[in-house]
């Protein structure tokens, strides 16, 4: 089906944002489509990266709904953070979906990265979004071949010097 065609609720399927956009609300609302966009899509493999999530809507239904149906066979998402305890305290919902997916969820934590070593990112294998200013939520988003592969790379990096964290269940004695 085409970006230009009805979706099956008889609304207009909507292309990803691209360029140089700015803006908290702009960045959640962003981060909001490219979910929807995955589940419609059937993106297979989807890259969240960020020092602690903090200020990304993943606890929001929308979102949750969004991934839930995306989950399914041949999925697969990994989530990249310094720490993963803001994630864990603000956003109870997505915990909960990980623990239901786990078998398609891999996260590592990135301790040892400080700064902007750890992107604020989407990935996906047709479009990436790129927060380069978190302060101003200034970000990129892009279909570009060259800034897909280059992210890919810098996460691929990021992911090798990380540890697997962000447990979908925590064993007790």
């Amino acid at each position: 089906m085409s970006q230009e065609s009805a979706s099956d609720s008889g609304t207009p399927e909507q292309a990803l944002p691209e360029g140089r956009l700015e803006g908290r609300q702009v960045f959640a609302d962003l981060v909001r489509q490219a979910m929807v966009c995955a589940a419609r899509e059937g993106w297979t493999h989807i890259i969240l990266s960020d020092p602690d999530f903090a200020d990304w809507p993943l606890g929001e239904r929308v979102v949750i709904d969004a991934l839930q149906a995306w989950a399914g066979r041949g999925r697969h998402i990994q989530f990249m953070a310094r720490d993963f305890s803001p994630l864990r305290q603000l956003h109870p919902r997505l915990v909960q979906w990980r623990v239901t997916w786990s078998h398609l969820v891999q996260a590592h934590a990135c301790a040892s990265l400080v700064g902007t070593e750890l992107p604020s990112a989407i990935w996906s294998p047709g479009w990436t979004m790129e927060r380069l200013d978190v302060m101003r939520c200034t970000v990129v988003a892009s279909v570009d071949a060259r800034r897909r592969v280059a992210l890919k790379e810098r996460l691929d990096t990021c992911w090798d010097m990380g540890s697997p964290s962000f447990p979908a269940t925590t064993l007790g004695l």
